[in-house]
């Protein structure tokens, strides 16, 4: 999720509340989110193959 705190864009989890990165803006919070997602699914198929 993205939270905006102190002027900055942050990445957080939702489940944790631990911080994966802070932004100047939105678009890059959102880009970092994106890397996020392909990594962690990426991850999930190379285990079954």
């Amino acid at each position: 999720m993205i939270r905006k705190i102190k002027g900055r864009y942050v990445v957080m989890s939702e489940t944790t509340g631990r911080v994966f990165g802070r932004y100047r803006s939105k678009a890059a919070a959102e880009k970092r989110l994106r890397q996020m997602e392909i990594f962690k699914h990426l991850g999930k198929r190379r285990r079954s193959v």
